[in-house]
């Protein structure tokens, strides 16, 4: 993957802390029982990419990130607490395959 990556300029990139929003909106999935604690890493990816309003995020992770019943768990914490909603799908699904 991080050959893929280096294929890009980096000026496409933007590098994005770690805050304590971020944490405190990921342990918040896991209170909630959306996933449990052993997730705590995909639920920071989650909250980060939600935080900074990313449009879609794409992951092959099935067990806890693209699964229709995590993605409505998160969705609902994130509503609850005033974040929009996030769109999770998998890299598959993003690719353009021409008209």
């Amino acid at each position: 993957m991080n050959e893929l990556l280096l294929k890009y300029p980096t000026d496409r990139f933007e590098r994005i802390e770690l805050t304590e929003e971020i944490m405190n909106l990921a342990d918040r999935y896991i209170i909630e029982k959306v996933v449990g604690r052993t997730s705590l890493e995909d639920c920071r990816h989650i909250a980060l990419a939600t935080i900074n309003r990313v449009d879609v995020l794409a992951s092959w992770n099935f067990k806890h990130i693209v699964n229709l019943d995590r993605i409505k768990g998160y969705n609902s914490v994130n509503l609850r607490l005033g974040y929009p909603t996030i769109e999770i799908r998998t890299p598959q699904e993003l690719v353009r395959y021409g008209d």
